[in-house]
């Protein structure tokens, strides 16, 4: 049995676990099976592997995008981005790839009309670093902002001003804020700046349309949820899985 999972906290409500479920139906692969390896801290990551010598490939979710850094064996991530959301096990090595940036820049071009001048990232987290790679690999300049104005965040949520937002066309959420079950959650923004002119992207899910979506649609913006991003890295890291399988 070829072993694949999925490794965070918490993994309740995954879906990586279905997707992978209905792909090995649809595609009569009897011979897969994937599975949830919830981790209470990323210290247990070893003791996972040992007792799982099946294992072939994992995906990796919050919050374990940064901190499973330091147990790959070899890194195949693109030059500047520092978060894994993809594990292939090769001979006992762990590899460590990124497909979020390929999910998001493949779901997030055909929106880019008219040219964006700017975008706001909202969370600094591992997600938020596949955007930033893909926002300056398509020449977009980018705000990031958080809780407080610390290292590697540009503005406070408590600070944005009208203007700000107006400034910034392209509106990305790469935070958990809003993910089902606590729904009513969004990112702290004056709103009340939203307009047609704006694209809000929401890396939450579930639900399909969030509270900050739902904000950005009732004043006329477009709109898109993390769906389709999450069906392209999942395709990807099953690329990966399977055409780099040396064994």
């Amino acid at each position: 049995m070829r072993l694949f999972g999925l490794i965070g906290q918490p993994l309740t409500h995954s879906f990586s676990a279905s997707y992978f479920a209905e792909k090995f139906d649809r595609e009569n692969r009897s011979d897969c099976n994937y599975q949830l390896f919830p981790l209470e801290k990323i210290e247990e990551f070893p003791a996972l592997l040992a007792s799982h010598p099946s294992l072939i490939g994992l995906n990796v979710t919050i919050p374990y995008k940064e901190v499973v850094l330091p147990y790959l064996t070899a890194s195949c991530l693109p030059a500047g981005l520092d978060a894994c959301n993809c594990i292939y096990i090769n001979k006992g090595k762990c590899e460590g790839y990124n497909t979020d940036y390929i999910g998001f820049e493949k779901s997030l071009l055909p929106l880019l009309q008219p040219r964006i001048q700017a975008a706001m990232i909202f969370g600094n987290g591992g997600a938020a670093k596949a955007v930033r790679y893909v926002l300056k690999k398509i020449g977009i300049p980018y705000t990031v902002v958080g809780r407080t104005e610390t290292p590697g965040i540009d503005k406070a949520f408590y600070s944005l001003t009208a203007s700000d937002i107006q400034a910034h066309q392209l509106l990305i959420n790469t935070t958990p804020l809003g993910t089902y079950p606590a729904i009513t959650g969004y990112p702290p923004i004056p709103y009340e700046a939203v307009g047609a002119g704006h694209i809000l992207y929401d890396l939450v899910y579930n639900p399909s349309i969030t509270a900050f979506l739902k904000a950005g649609e009732e004043r006329g913006a477009r709109i898109k949820n993390g769906v389709e991003l999450l069906q392209i890295q999942a395709e990807e890291s099953w690329k990966i899985w399977n055409q780099t399988d040396k064994r």
